[in-house]
């Protein structure tokens, strides 16, 4: 835990000046911390502690960041954290020197210092280093959270991920474990042939999947340019030249949404081998991850949430068609045209778009039926070639591909082809994909014209296949966010400037910033004289969170604290007054004076009540979808293993969002007029709001708790 000297009445702009003048003291003295440039570091801390026996007695110079610090006179106890650990260091005035003991006596929780000293055991058993020289090595002029759960902030904890790695072992654990699992990965490969390459990130052709392109334009050239969606038009080209086993590990950028599963730049590795098929490309996976599994965990079972996984048998393997069978009852051998499959698709309430064949329908059933089914390693094969547009035919029935997708714990963990090198075909398959292009859709490839060249030379019959990292990694280090496993995962600006619909709405209303007219502290006070449900307080700070995040996430970051208050008192009346719900709550907050724009603000969801027009500013509106979509957003987290939003994810919402009776009680009805007045699409107010959730998921636990 670290500490620091803060009092409570200190403020912290004042500490923080304090920390200031240090600086220029020790710089006035010729003893600028910054101007040092190197210092030998000789042992770790938990290397000194695995090895004691031997280092008992021993001189060591170790280097880390002070954690803990405590003066007892004449000597002193500290804290020094470094990459493997924390190490007590003793320091005393008289194997120091007075000069140095004063100056150590000024350093701060938080500076980096070098250690070099005794190690010894103190009379508790701790392993300790008596110090014989203190070195500062920089000073912290910024102050560290007191307590771990001052950095719950989920959002805070990714944008200062530094902050995070200091803070949380674990954290810096996974990040450990993350490097093991790539560089395990390339042993593996290299042990079996492969040769690892580097191809382009930015191209003109974005293709090798179904994906929308981040584009640039290149000055130098006048050209526009896309960055990759995947790797595999250039491994291929290699296989063509020659190169029978390649690999890469690195970087793609797909232009879509944000969650528990996805980033827009992610790491993928693809492997392509010559002269075998996807059922090798089965073997290679098996074994592969038993082996990343064994190396980085030490066990060939997985545990993931409440999933235990085993590796060390058989992966099942199943065809799209049979898991369909066994999953839902249905069998699509037994489906002869398009009309058919989208007859079934009607009866089973399964959306599909116009330009659907039945192999898009059969994936739809897949999805909807099949994938949350698939803990245990399985291998789902022969999927329609509606779907795969790169994938050599199943020669005894070209209405399907010689494809597979791995998956674990319900999630796809790899996608592998019997790699389509027929170059009359290839173009086929890619006039296909230009004519859904033109029909709008924005995820279907390019014809790619140098690589149909490099067909036409000739590609041996190729196995290929590609494996998500960042889910490899969430499920080795049991982390239940992609952004929990990416050291600084994308993250909107916080000194972005308000959107265009918010310029709009504040200069349609011509009005200045509001400011919140009761304090957050009393708000709830008075939000729990009316309220003793836990489930309505809890329901209450939720959307408070909620509000506060959209207020910075839409520009209004200077009315976070009157979005806030409002998002908080927003039901005020609802649990004693149901059948006067924002119409008794302007009552009720007069007499608590509570100014009438917020009061306004509290009972804006309730449209009609408090005026005859609809309210046209965005954080009614937001308000508006919010409150119902909250319930229902955390009808489905509690649904989940974890309980939580944290591992909930757009699609999962979506199908809930479907059935009318589950969470009957968050109107479907409001939800989509909100995001309709907001001129959002639903999926888009699904993802903030799942967002926001998760940015004050913690700090509504822990409210909950003082409440309790």
């Amino acid at each position: 835990m670290a500490q620091n000297n803060q009092s409570p009445g200190q403020d912290l702009n004042q500490l923080l000046r304090i920390r200031h003048e240090k600086l220029e003291e020790l710089q006035s003295n010729g003893k600028d911390p910054f101007q040092i440039t190197k210092y030998e570091v000789t042992k770790h801390s938990q290397e000194i502690k695995d090895n004691y026996d031997t280092l008992e007695g021993q001189v060591v110079s170790v280097a880390g960041r002070m954690m803990f610090k405590r003066v007892m006179g004449k000597a002193s106890f500290c804290n020094i954290q470094d990459l493997q650990g924390d190490i007590q260091v003793y320091i005393a005035r008289d194997s120091i020197g007075e000069d140095s003991y004063k100056g150590f006596k000024k350093y701060d929780v938080g500076d980096i210092l070098g250690i070099r000293g005794e190690v010894f055991t103190t009379k508790t058993g701790e392993i300790s280093i008596h110090a014989q020289e203190v070195t500062l090595l920089s000073k912290s002029l910024q102050i560290l959270p007191e307590k771990y759960h001052g950095l719950t902030d989920t959002d805070m904890r990714y944008r200062q991920r530094y902050v995070d790695l200091i803070m949380n072992s674990e954290v810096k654990d996974t990040f450990i474990k993350r490097s093991k699992v790539l560089s395990s990965i390339r042993r593996f490969l290299d042990e079996q042939g492969f040769m690892e390459v580097e191809t382009p990130m930015l191209v003109s052709n974005a293709g090798g999947a179904a994906a929308r392109p981040f584009e640039t334009h290149f000055n130098a050239l006048n050209e526009d340019l896309k960055l990759r969606i995947s790797l595999e038009l250039y491994l291929k080209r290699l296989i063509v030249g020659g190169l029978e086993r390649v690999y890469e590990i690195g970087r793609v950028f797909r232009n879509e949404g944000l969650d528990t599963r996805h980033n827009p730049e992610f790491t993928l590795m693809e492997l392509y081998q010559a002269y075998t098929d996807y059922h090798g490309m089965m073997d290679l996976t098996e074994n592969l991850y038993r082996y990343v599994a064994k190396e980085v965990t030490g066990s060939e079972i997985i545990t993931y949430g409440e999933h235990e996984m085993d590796l060390s048998r058989p992966f099942e393997r199943i065809t799209m068609v049979d898991a369909v069978k066994k999953y839902a009852n249905i069998d699509f051998d037994e489906i002869k045209s398009d009309e058919e499959a989208k007859k079934l698709a009607d009866e089973h309430h399964i959306e599909y778009e116009d330009r659907h064949k039945k192999g898009d329908i059969l994936n739809l059933f897949f999805e909807e039926y099949v994938e949350e089914h698939l803990i245990q390693p399985t291998f789902v094969m022969d999927h329609p070639i509606e779907i795969s547009p790169l994938t050599k035919k199943k020669p005894e029935n070209p209405e399907y591909v010689e494809r597979f997708e791995f998956f674990m714990n319900g999630w796809e963990m790899a996608n592998a082809y019997s790699e389509l090198n027929d170059p009359i075909d290839q173009r086929e398959r890619f006039e296909a994909q230009e004519a859904l292009l033109a029909a709008g859709d924005a995820e279907a490839n390019h014809t790619d014209e140098d690589f149909l060249n490099a067909l036409n030379i000739g590609m041996p019959p190729t196995g290929g296949i590609g494996y998500g990292i960042d889910r490899m990694v969430m499920m080795m280090t049991n982390s239940p966010a992609i952004r929990d496993v990416l050291l600084f995962p994308t993250m909107k600006s916080l000194d972005k400037k308000p959107s265009d619909s918010a310029k709009s709405a504040k200069k349609e209303t011509n009005q200045v910033a509001k400011k919140s007219s009761i304090s957050r502290e009393d708000a709830l006070e008075l939000l729990k004289k009316y309220n003793k449900e836990p489930f309505h307080i809890q329901h209450a700070l939720t959307v408070e969170g909620v509000m506060r995040w959209f207020a910075k996430e839409l520009g209004y970051a200077e009315e976070e604290e009157f979005w806030g208050i409002t998002g908080l008192l927003h039901d005020i009346d609802f649990e004693l007054y149901p059948e006067e719900h924002c119409q008794k709550a302007p009552e009720l907050l007069r007499e608590a004076g509570v100014s009438e724009d917020m009061i306004y603000a509290v009972c804006s969801h309730g449209y009609g009540i408090c005026s005859e027009e609809e309210p046209k500013l965005e954080m009614e509106n937001v308000l508006f979808a919010a409150d119902e979509l909250t319930g229902l957003i955390w009808s489905c987290a509690l649904m989940r293993p974890s309980k939580s939003t944290m591992d909930l994810e757009v699609k999962s919402l979506k199908k809930k969002f479907k059935e009318k009776r589950f969470a009957a009680g968050c109107s479907r009805e409001i939800i989509s007029k909100g995001a309709e007045r907001l001129g959002w699409e639903l999926d888009d107010l699904f993802d903030r709001t799942i967002q926001a959730m998760r940015s004050c998921e913690a700090a509504v636990a822990e409210a909950m708790e003082k409440i309790s």
